[in-house]
């Protein structure tokens, strides 16, 4: 049985990126500062070391911390900041010096990127994933001033923006459009199928994302005007294009200019259940969304569209990988928050399953891959969620916004 263990003894050291890609030191996706959370959890836990953790967050800064306008929570200083925050403890100083400084360019960049937005949207020119999304755009960046800044004007800017992503908006050429509509396909290009962009649903690129993160910070006591409102809105949003199948409710990936004006997607079913865009990640914000307004209608509904999906063999049979963003890590510790917070008991038995899917699937090859998004870093860390069935002592999954 491969276990987190194994697969951090396998993750020791890291290895140099490759040298066109400089970069990746920085990339919390894939590069050592994303492996370092595995390191960092293990130390918080007493089942690693510190100096163990610190070879990784070194490898991570060994070069200046990029504070480029193109960075966010998984790139540059964010990715460094959101690293260097989960290895801190109140009754230490552990990297709390390099914190300060890394956090002062974070929210100077946190500033720039919402005066960008405003300025492109006066424009009257559609965002992109970039601008917006968990990845690289202000949720992501303001998932972490919501975790080490609440009380930010930065913070405060950076969820007014999104606010203004709720309001339906009238596009040129397309007419009227949901706020977060992009002007371009799911691959950042231009196919001929999505003439005049998309709508994303899901949590990694669509509006999920927003919406969770005006969730998670309503219920911290944190909000900015219209954000309760906001939250309304795409809650009544995501209620139309709700899908009822055999299998339980579901939502479509994405909607093309085409299916908004029919108001149908032509997509027959429930994709591939996943954090970044799927059914367990969706519903996983609708519920936090529904607890933040106290709508516990809803939040039955998004409760039982997630068990439904977790209970589903031809849904699960479409997990490929074990990995966090879209295979059984990422269902699993999404679907193990949602049972912490969930009214009924029938999530917790799904997740105790999920728990023995995932340990099956995690296969003897763990450990050559360090990633934490797509790689072994990241199944190893969801793996110890499932061993100890507690949560992240680091707060590692904040990154995924679905704590």
């Amino acid at each position: 049985m491969i276990t987190a263990e194994t697969i951090a003894h396998a993750l020791a050291s890291p290895a140099p990126p490759p040298p066109d890609q400089p970069w990746r030191r920085q990339s919390l996706s894939d590069g050592p500062v994303g492996t370092a959370l595995l390191h960092i959890e293990r130390a918080h836990t007493g089942h690693g070391t510190w100096p163990q953790a610190h070879t990784w967050i070194k490898a991570a800064a060994l070069r200046p911390v990029s504070a480029s306008d193109t960075n966010g929570l998984f790139l540059g200083a964010p990715a460094v900041a959101f690293t260097l925050s989960c290895a801190t403890a109140p009754d230490s100083a552990r990297y709390q010096q390099a914190l300060t400084g890394v956090d002062e360019h974070v929210i100077a960049l946190a500033h720039r990127r919402v005066d960008a937005a405003t300025h492109r949207a006066r424009r009257g020119e559609r965002p992109t994933f970039h601008e917006y999304d968990v990845f690289y755009g202000l949720t992501g960046i303001g998932a972490y001033l919501l975790r080490r800044h609440p009380g930010s004007s930065a913070l405060e800017r950076v969820l007014a923006y999104l606010v203004t992503l709720a309001s339906p908006v009238h596009a040129d050429r397309i007419g009227r459009v949901p706020g977060w509509w992009v002007g371009h396909d799911p691959s950042l290009t231009h196919a001929p199928e999505f003439p005049g962009g998309h709508a994303n649903l899901g949590v990694a690129h669509g509006i999920a994302g927003p919406l969770l993160l005006m969730a998670r910070a309503l219920r911290h006591g944190v909000a900015v005007d219209g954000q309760a409102e906001a939250i309304h809105t795409t809650l009544a949003w995501l209620d139309q294009w709700r899908q009822d199948g055999s299998a339980g409710p579901w939502w479509p990936q994405h909607l093309t200019l085409n299916e908004l004006r029919a108001g149908r997607p032509t997509q027959s079913g429930p994709a591939r259940p996943s954090w970044c865009y799927g059914t367990p990640g969706i519903a996983r914000a609708g519920q936090a969304a529904a607890i933040a307004v106290r709508d516990t209608v809803r939040q039955h509904q998004y409760e039982d569209a997630i068990a439904r999906c977790l209970t589903d063999p031809h849904q699960l049979a479409r997990l490929t990988d074990s990995s966090l963003c879209h295979g059984w890590a990422g269902v699993y510790q999404t679907a193990w928050r949602a049972a912490h917070d969930a009214s009924v008991t029938v999530l917790h038995t799904a997740v105790s399953r999920l728990a023995d899917a995932l340990i099956r699937h995690t296969t003897a090859i763990a450990g050559r891959d360090p990633g934490l998004l797509l790689g072994d870093a990241g199944t190893a860390l969801a793996l110890i969620t499932a061993a100890r069935d507690a949560a992240p002592a680091s707060g590692w999954d904040a990154c995924l916004l679905i704590d």
